[in-house]
């Protein structure tokens, strides 16, 4: 059934720090399992002077653009050797792009593939964080945030983290090719963080699944002081799930960046990649 995926989108940025980057390989073998068409995005983040600075300063700052042109030409290259190493069918580009021109640049590829790969981004306030959101949010697409160290796809094992919520029914959607390829999928609702009396309980998420020739299992947590995303990682350790599935943003985005949430918890940290929708 992963076969229903067409096209995958893999999203790199170069900033010109070495930093661990997951989403490649693990867009890849994505690509490769679900004998899916791959563009990889590997795009430089363009230094722009804003006022009129001396000659030296601007020589500065064109110098370091060429270095991360550069490099993310590199990651292009590298991106296109290790497709044609898969058997993958993969387009790779390079673009140097200004900030506002990198989020319309990835929002809008996201919009023509049937997921995004990227890789996570622990700081709530960096360029890889807003473009996670910017991708979520203005996509309509579902986005797999990819965790350091995890390169290899896989989603045999699959927990499902259920509030009732409507973003939590469209990521079961979306993700409904991978669970009905799963061995074992369990749906998990944690009580705690607000009121879940008058949502869809989990109880009836399993049948809805059943229909769908997935078999699942329902499992009703209450929150470890109160932390939801950490009970969320501990249960998903104990099933030993390959990906999580969730609804993104409960709250508002002010209040999320404000006070935090399950979902900048779990962007921040999570055991294994996360498959979102908004």
């Amino acid at each position: 059934m992963i076969q229903c995926i067409k096209s995958v989108l893999v999203g790199l940025t170069e900033e010109g720090e070495e930093e661990p980057a997951s989403a490649l390989s693990y867009g890849l073998s994505l690509a490769n399992q679900a004998g899916a068409y791959a563009t990889v995005q590997a795009a430089s983040l363009k230094v722009v002077l804003t006022h009129t600075f001396v000659r030296a300063v601007a020589e500065v700052v064109t110098s370091e653009n060429d270095r991360r042109r550069r490099l993310s030409d590199l990651v292009a290259e590298r991106a296109r050797g290790e497709a044609a190493a898969a058997g993958v069918v993969c387009t790779a580009e390079s673009p140097q792009l200004t900030y506002p021109e990198l989020r319309n640049t990835f929002t809008a590829q996201a919009r023509v593939h049937d997921v995004t790969v990227l890789d996570a981004e622990p700081i709530a306030l960096d360029v890889d964080r807003g473009l996670i959101e910017a991708v979520l949010f203005e996509s309509g697409r579902p986005v797999v945030v990819v965790p350091a160290g995890c390169t290899v796809f896989a989603a045999r094992r699959i927990v499902v983290a259920w509030d009732g919520s409507g973003r939590a029914a469209r990521a079961l959607h979306d993700a409904m090719p991978l669970l009905r390829a799963a061995e074992a999928v369990e749906v998990v609702s944690v009580v705690g963080e607000k009121d879940l009396s008058t949502a869809v309980p989990g109880a009836e998420v399993a049948p809805h699944l059943a229909r769908h020739g997935v078999s699942a299992t329902v499992k009703d947590l209450v929150a470890k002081q109160g932390d939801v995303a950490e009970t969320l990682r501990s249960q998903a350790g104990l099933f030993r799930a390959d990906l999580i599935v969730m609804g993104a943003f409960a709250h508002s985005w002010i209040r999320e960046m404000v006070l935090g949430g399950v979902t900048q918890s779990l962007l921040k940290e999570s055991p294994v990649p996360l498959f979102m929708s908004y």
